[in-house]
C-alpha cells in the first residue's frame, strides 16, 4: 500500500512512506497497552494540561498545520485553518469538562446505596477518514484520552504528514509513548487489528464498506464499536423560507470541504410554490464559484481530494444520466491540472437513478422539485443514509415539527448540518451508529461500573 503525498492541485506525488511492518505494530500496541496500565490512573487535572497543551500548540502552528491540510487532500486553505481551530476547541472542551461529564452518578435504590462509576476499558483503536484529517481524530481522540484510555490511529494512506503532525503535537505536549499513537498500514491490516486481544474498542469515520468490514470483525470479537459512515443529506425549502437566506447556506452546504463532507447538503428538496426561484439562484451561484489553487484565499472550489475521487464523480454522474437524469449546469471534469470537477446541478432524478442512492462526495447537487411539506418530508426519509438534514422556514416551530418527522441523527433548522465541540455528532440506517463529541461522545468507550453498598439486615 502507498502511503503517500499526493497534492490533488497537481496531481503529483510530494513524498511517500513505508507501511508499518507486521512487528512494528504489534510493538506500538503492546506500548499502548502497557501506558493504559499507568494512564487509567492518572487525575483529570494531569490529562487535562496535556490536552489543554495539544490545543495550545495546534493555535501556534495554525498557518504550517492548514497548509499540510491543503497541500495533502485539497481542502481550501481559510477551511483549513478553520479546522485547525475547532480541532483545538474539541482539545480544550474535553479538557475542561471531562470530569464532570464522568462523575459518579448516584442512585435511589429500594434497599441501600449505589452509584455508577465510570471507568476506562483499555487501548482503543481509531480508523480515521482524510476529509478532516486533524478535527476527525480530535472528536476521537481527546475524549477517551480523558477517559483514561490510550488510542491507536489508522489515519487515511493519503494524509500520511497529517498523521504525523498529530503525534508530533502530542509528543510535544508531554504525553507518555503510547498515549497517542500513529499507525502507518492498510484498510485491509486495520480490520485484521480488531481481533487483537488488547484493542478493547473501535472507531471508524469512513465509508460504509470500511465500517462493515470493521464492525464484522468487533462483533465476531465482542468488542464495542462506533461508526459514523456516509450521508445524503436532504436540505429541505418550504415555501415561506427566505429565499436568498436559504440559497447562500445551500452554497455553503454543498460546496463546504470542496463538497467532501459526509453530512454536506446533498439532496436539495424545493416545494413547488418557491422551486423555481431557489433553483435560479442557486444555479447562478454555484455557476459563478471561482475554482482554483486551494491554497489562494480568493479560490471558492478546490480540487478533489484525489485523481481517483474527481473520476469516479464522473462515473456517478454519467451513470445517472445515462439513466435519465438531467445536467442543468455542470457536470464535466474542469479543464485544466489536477483533479477538479465543475460545479453541477443534476434534475429529474427518480428511483433507480444512481444520484437518487449514492451519495456523491464532492459538488454535485441533486434538485427535487415537490408538491408541498409531506412530500418533502417523504422524499427527505426515501435514502438508506440518516445522518443529517437542514429545514428552511421562517417558523420554527413548523421546523421543528418537520424536524420530529425526519430519519436522521442531526437536523438543523435555517443552517446546513454543522458541527461543533458540544454538540452530538452521529447518525442512524446505514449512517452509523454511536456519537461522537459532546457529553454523549465521550461515554462511548467507558465501563459504567455498578457499586451497590447494602446493609446487612437489606433483604436479598
Amino acid at each position: 500500500m502507498a502511503v503517500q503525498t499526493v497534492n490533488p492541485f497537481t496531481n503529483k506525488v510530494v513524498r511517500t512512506f513505508d507501511e508499518m511492518t507486521d512487528e512494528t505494530v504489534d510493538m506500538l500496541i503492546s506500548q499502548s497497552a502497557e501506558t493504559y496500565s499507568s494512564w487509567k490512573n492518572t487525575s483529570y487535572t494531569h490529562r487535562a494540561k496535556i490536552l489543554h497543551k495539544v490545543a495550545s500548540l495546534m493555535r501556534e502552528r495554525k498557518d504550517d498545520l492548514a497548509k499540510t491540510i491543503t497541500l495533502e487532500m485539497g481542502k481550501l486553505i481559510a477551511q483549513a485553518e478553520g479546522e485547525i481551530m475547532l480541532s483545538a476547541s474539541i482539545f480544550d472542551y474535553y479538557a475542561t469538562n471531562a470530569e464532570h461529564f464522568l462523575a459518579d452518578k448516584h442512585l435511589d435504590p429500594e434497599y441501600g446505596s449505589a452509584y455508577v462509576q465510570s471507568s476506562p476499558i483499555g487501548v482503543i483503536f481509531g480508523v480515521e477518514p482524510w476529509n478532516f484529517p486533524f478535527y476527525q481524530v480530535a472528536r476521537f481522540s481527546a475524549p477517551n484520552v480523558m477517559v483514561g484510555n490510550t488510542v491507536l490511529v489508522k489515519h487515511a494512506s493519503m494524509v500520511p504528514q497529517c498523521a504525523i503532525a498529530i503525534e508530533d503535537l502530542f509528543n510535544e505536549a508531554g504525553a507518555p509513548k503510547g498515549l497517542y499513537t500513529n499507525l502507518f498500514l492498510s484498510g485491509e491490516r486495520a480490520s485484521e487489528l480488531v481481533s487483537d486481544k488488547r484493542i478493547k474498542g473501535v472507531a471508524l469515520t469512513g465509508s460504509e464498506a470500511a465500517g462493515a468490514s470493521l464492525a464484522t470483525e468487533a462483533g465476531k470479537n465482542l468488542k464495542k464499536s462506533v461508526l459514523e459512515l456516509g450521508g445524503n443529506d436532504a436540505f429541505i425549502i418550504l415555501e415561506d423560507a427566505d429565499i436568498d437566506k436559504a440559497v447562500e447556506w445551500a452554497v455553503v452546504g454543498r460546496i463546504n470541504n470542496n463538497g467532501e463532507c459526509c453530512v454536506a447538503s446533498k439532496r436539495f428538496i424545493a416545494v413547488e410554490a418557491i422551486a423555481d426561484e431557489f433553483l435560479e439562484k442557486f444555479k447562478n451561484q454555484l455557476a459563478n464559484l471561482v475554482v482554483g489553487d486551494p491554497m489562494d484565499p480568493k479560490t471558492e472550489l478546490g480540487p478533489m481530494s484525489s485523481e481517483e475521487a474527481a473520476v469516479h464523480i464522473i462515473d456517478q454522474i454519467k451513470r445517472s444520466t445515462d439513466a435519465g437524469a438531467t445536467i442543468l449546469i455542470g457536470g464535466n471534469r474542469v479543464d485544466r491540472a489536477g483533479a477538479f470537477v465543475e460545479p453541477t446541478i443534476l434534475t429529474d432524478l427518480k428511483p433507480g437513478i444512481p444520484a437518487y442512492h449514492e451519495e456523491i462526495f464532492g459538488p454535485v447537487a441533486s434538485f427535487y422539485r415537490v408538491k408541498d411539506e409531506a412530500a418533502a418530508i417523504a422524499l427527505a426519509n426515501d435514502s438508506d443514509y440518516g445522518l443529517g438534514c437542514s429545514i428552511f422556514t421562517q417558523d420554527t416551530k413548523r421546523g421543528e415539527n418537520v424536524a420530529s418527522q425526519i430519519d436522521a441523527g442531526m437536523v438543523f433548522i435555517n443552517h446546513p448540518t454543522w458541527t461543533q465541540a458540544d454538540l452530538p455528532f452521529g447518525g442512524t440506517k446505514n449512517s452509523g451508529y454511536g456519537r461522537e463529541l459532546s457529553e454523549l461522545g465521550i461515554q462511548e468507550f467507558v465501563n459504567k461500573k455498578l457499586i451497590r453498598i447494602s446493609g446487612l439486615s437489606d433483604p436479598l
